[in-house]
């Protein structure tokens, strides 16, 4: 008799960063990530791209994000003249893919999802369209976690989606979801799981199951049960500097980092530091960190159910489990640009109430920064929407088939491989040129089970080359050596040389003594562009309207009551009218 097809299950955190859960150093209580982690496989050098849709896109499609239409975030390309109408920066998941959930579910598997989608907002360009035969998602990137949003009444006129900032779009399999229908404790990391775990009690079992958990938890707005962020009330007095020492230490005691490592310095442009803070800004401060800690404690519960589920269900043994987050840890975001316009400051004080008792509830609208971020991304330099390693190089735990040994890999691989990996485990094959009778891009990744079962020594060789670029910042690995372009106030504008094998926190700029070496990466890039069919970096973008005052973390602080009539959202308005055509 045939052995059972394996399942699989992948689960994705939203801007968690590098040493958040236990087994990778932190301090936030994540016991079942840390039972998955310490008993599977746990890697150091593990990547993603830069933002959330760009990572979703190369999950799902086994390629470079810019040849799937997700080119950047579509939030960045409403303000970017060079971007729009480009090929590759559509702004939803197009048809020059195949998709993992297409393919596993044409191969035979039952495919299942809940969580946050952002690879675009019409029932074609949704989960169900393209491949799942279940799904309950978020669709935008963000949303309010308690699924309570500001209603505006004003002379008569309801305002357009997205204007109020984060209105929760929801859809179940092609049809978008009453807001006012969620249940009356709708807490979205609990809603996901319970999605997931009703699709599980349905599905048909003479199936294999791919099934897809992406939390839209940690991001912000930062919103967590008292339960939970109540757990780490003190914790973070001492700032974000004292955290990142403890978190590299953390590192190094999990094998994850050397007791040599050199740290990149912290770059916080106009943010002061927390000597120099007053006393509520630092109590404000480290009260949004503990909610944050509180959203990763609470996914973590969540997690727990899930794992309780296969157990108690004999599908533990025969499912493969990935976790990781979907780029570094969130330092400033370009998203909000469009969700609430430039001016967040404004939007926030009329319509929520950020004093010190009320951070982290529901009608609260907080962030943490980018020192904060950098705690988390440490010893990597910078963080989410750069391609530095502090953007890209993010967590992952796998929790083989069966019953594996222990281990750490420090292996480079990418979230383009994952896809060539599960379709070989499934024994189907990857697609070609074309799939279904269209024309799609081809995977760039590249399967994992020659490493897994011992026959090939790497992942990748040393001469594997992979790019990345984001809003006009851009870098590129082939092997040990990496090229960086990074936009000023936070870089040169110019590229940067790194060995990373000697320098993983990429503090030693090496393009002066290795020019030959810099050379060569750059026409690496410079093929590497052409390819997957990016734009340009930043002196090639330019004009790009983009204010991003997220920057500061302490802007949203001094508001503490709403000046704008706030009351629990009833939407009942059609879907065509609550989306806003700016943004399809």
């Amino acid at each position: 008799m045939a052995p059972a097809r394996p399942n699989f299950l992948i689960i994705i955190a939203d801007d968690l960063g590098f040493s958040d859960v236990g087994c990778f150093g932190g301090e936030i209580k994540t016991p079942n990530l840390d039972s998955l982690g310490r008993t599977g496989v746990r890697f150091k050098d593990f990547h993603a791209a830069a933002a959330c849709s760009p990572t979703r896109a190369m999950l799902m499609s086994g390629t470079d994000h810019h040849l799937t239409g997700l080119g950047q975030l579509v939030e960045f390309t409403s303000n970017s003249p060079a971007h729009q109408g480009k090929p590759g920066h559509e702004g939803y998941l197009t048809d020059n893919v195949a998709t993992l959930p297409e393919v596993l579910r044409d191969g035979g598997y039952h495919t299942i999802m809940s969580g946050k989608w952002h690879l675009g907002l019409r029932p074609e360009y949704s989960p169900n369209a393209r491949g799942f035969t279940r799904a309950f998602t978020l669709l935008p990137g963000c949303a309010n976690h308690y699924g309570w949003e500001p209603q505006i009444e004003e002379n008569g006129i309801s305002p357009k989606f997205f204007d109020t900032a984060v209105a929760a779009l929801h859809m179940e399999d092609r049809e978008y979801v009453d807001n006012s229908k969620l249940p009356d404790d709708f807490y979205s990391t609990d809603h996901y799981t319970n999605k997931l775990l009703q699709y599980f009690e349905e599905r048909p079992t003479d199936k294999p199951f791919f099934a897809y958990l992406p939390y839209s938890a940690p991001h912000w707005p930062l919103q967590a049960p008292k339960e939970n962020s109540s757990r780490y009330k003190g914790v973070y007095t001492d700032g974000p500097e004292a955290l990142r020492q403890k978190r590299l230490q953390g590192l190094i005691r999990e094998g994850l980092a050397s007791a040599d490592v050199k740290a990149h310095p912290v770059v916080a442009p106009g943010s002061n530091e927390w000597e120099d803070m007053d006393d509520i800004t630092r109590a404000k401060s480290a009260k949004a960190m503990e909610v944050y800690a509180g959203m990763v404690d609470r996914m973590d519960e969540n997690i727990g159910k899930v794992i309780t589920y296969l157990k108690d269900n004999d599908l533990y043994d025969n499912t493969m489990i990935f976790f990781a987050s979907d780029n570094g840890a969130e330092g400033a975001s370009y998203e909000m640009l469009p969700v609430i316009g430039d001016n967040i400051t404004a939007h926030i004080e009329k319509y929520y109430n950020n004093s010190l008792d009320n951070i982290g509830q529901k009608d609260s609208f907080v962030w943490y920064g980018s020192r904060w971020a950098q705690a988390a991304t440490a010893p990597s330099r910078l963080f989410k929407m750069f391609s530095t390693e502090g953007g890209v190089r993010v967590p992952l735990i796998m929790k083989p088939l069966g019953s594996g040994n222990p281990s750490i890999c420090d292996e480079f691989c990418t979230m383009m491989d994952i896809m060539p990996t599960l379709l070989e485990l499934a024994g189907i094959e990857k697609p070609g040129s074309t799939y279904n009778g269209r024309s799609v891009n081809s995977m760039r990744g590249s399967s994992w089970v020659p490493y897994l079962n011992g026959s090939a020594e790497h992942i990748h060789d040393d001469d594997h080359v992979t790019g990345w670029e984001l809003i006009g910042n851009g870098a590129l690995r082939k092997g040990n050596w990496k090229i960086n372009f990074v936009n000023k106030p936070f870089g040169p504008e110019a590229w940067q040389l790194y060995n990373l094998s000697v320098d993983p926190g990429e503090t030693t700029d090496l393009a002066e003594q290795e020019p030959e070496k810099l050379k060569e990466l750059i026409h690496h890039w410079q093929q590497y562009a052409l390819e997957t069919q990016v734009v340009g970096l930043k002196p090639d973008l330019g004009t790009i309207v983009v204010r991003d005052e997220m920057d500061d973390p302490t802007k949203w602080m001094k508001y503490e009551t709403s000046s704008g009539i706030s009351k629990q959202l009833k939407n009942e308005r059609a879907a065509a009218k609550v989306i806003d055509e700016h943004f399809i």
